[in-house]
């Protein structure tokens, strides 16, 4: 059994990780900005006499953090997991996106994990002991266009999450990272498109490809599964991809150059829809183009 935190619960794979966790019989702290606005994970909790705290927590302020982590130690003397999930995107062109969307994601996504990180580091150093697992993205290995500030903030925790799994191997603390493929979540909600204003036309592709891969409905519970996997030591790999297309897609980018790579943006529609039926995604139903 190990107590266990959990940033970003209030939907998607944080709230499926809290679940799995907790019917494991791991206590967890499972965080979210406003827990009042979102009850329903204290009220499975609740129904299924699960062992699940929930705590206010905004990855964006460092007091809120402090403010958790302290309530966490009250209630127990050891923090043996951290897991960093809370994350946020949106697609649109450098050009077309404003500033605060690359801000505010980096700030969120990879500060946010840092933030984190940082106030529980001395516990776990002191202890000697502990694991950390930040919830990446393939597209922290694979940059996409119309997806800049996503796949800039999860390469930049890929690169932290190696760095400081090299500084934690002499106290005993593990650092792991799980990459998940397109995951029927509400971050793709959140994704919103602003193909009716832009001067980018392929942009009606980059969300062509988001909703085939999530017309698979490939659940946040996959993700949890890994996450599990790592928690009770049966993974002790640094990198996981997690989901159907994961390993797949990263395959296919390391069989590239990335001068080929980056070519791909400019097929002609038919090549690039001829593409997509390869990996088993039916995109021409979104395209309005044709």
């Amino acid at each position: 059994m190990s107590n266990i935190i959990i940033t970003g619960c209030s939907s998607g794979i944080g709230f499926a990780t809290a679940l799995l966790l907790a019917k494991n019989k791991h206590v967890v702290f499972a965080t979210m900005r406003q827990p009042s606005r979102n009850t329903e994970l204290q009220d499975i909790a609740d129904n299924k006499n699960l062992p699940i705290n929930i705590l206010p927590l905004d990855v964006t302020d460092n007091n809120s953090i402090k403010n958790a982590i302290a309530q966490v130690l009250y209630h127990t003397d050891k923090i043996d997991v951290l897991i960093n999930n809370a994350g946020i995107g949106t697609l649109g062109s450098v050009e077309e996106l404003p500033i605060e969307d690359f801000i505010h994601q980096m700030d969120t996504n990879f500060i946010g994990t840092v933030r984190c990180t940082k106030v529980v580091l001395p516990h776990m150093r002191q202890n000697r002991s502990g694991c950390i697992i930040n919830i990446s993205s393939v597209g922290g290995k694979i940059f996409n266009y119309f997806n800049a500030p996503y796949c800039a903030s999860k390469a930049a925790v890929e690169a932290f999450s190696e760095c400081l799994a090299m500084e934690m191997l002499p106290f005993g603390i593990r650092v792991a990272v799980v990459e998940p493929g397109v995951t029927d979540t509400p971050l793709q909600d959140k994704c919103k498109s602003r193909i009716k204003e832009t001067r980018y036309p392929n942009l009606e592709r980059c969300v062509a490809f988001f909703s085939a891969s999530r017309a698979h409905h490939i659940p946040p519970d996959v993700v949890a599964e890994t996450i599990l996997h790592i928690v009770n030591r049966e993974s002790i790999k640094f990198r996981n991809p997690t989901g159907p297309d994961s390993e797949p897609i990263l395959g296919l980018r390391a069989s590239m150059s990335d001068e080929d790579w980056i070519a791909g943006a400019g097929v002609d529609e038919e090549t690039w829809i001829h593409i997509m039926e390869e990996m088993h995604l039916d995109v021409r139903k979104y395209l309005t183009r044709i």
